[in-house]
């Protein structure tokens, strides 16, 4: 999907824009993603160089792990960002998007730890865990 598209947090303290193709939506299942937002992260992803944010000195960056880190807006906590330290690219909530966002999903990651309390029935293909090179 290409072309300019816009989001923002839940309060408007954080609004971005994308510049170019954003990758298809990666739902993600792993026990992470699902403590942060209470359910599971739907997101597309873009070359970092390729988004900006304005109101970004009210992100708030949290490292989960010794090779990711989690971007939230500090005034609302809306979770927008996900970005391995090694990746030149950049997630961003699906959610976050303006409407309409275009966006399609396309694959389901870290099934094996999804929540107990709902089925994936969409037909979209599933992984037990996450390889970079399925990046939609």
């Amino acid at each position: 999907m290409n072309g300019e598209h816009t989001g923002a947090c839940l309060c408007g303290s954080v609004r971005f824009t994308t510049r170019g193709k954003l990758d298809g939506v990666i739902y993600c299942h792993c026990s992470q993603c699902r403590k942060q937002t209470g359910h599971f992260y739907a997101a597309t992803s873009i070359a970092a160089d390729a988004l900006s944010v304005e109101g970004e000195d009210r992100v708030t960056w949290y490292a989960a792990s010794p090779d990711a880190r989690r971007g939230f807006c500090s005034v609302c906590g809306s979770a927008l960002f996900w970005r391995d330290l090694a990746s030149d690219q950049i997630s961003i909530l699906a959610g976050a998007f303006d409407k309409p966002s275009g966006l399609k999903g396309t694959r389901h990651i870290y099934v094996a730890d999804k929540g107990d309390y709902y089925e994936i029935e969409d037909g979209l293909p599933r992984d037990d865990a996450w390889a970079e090179q399925q990046r939609g």
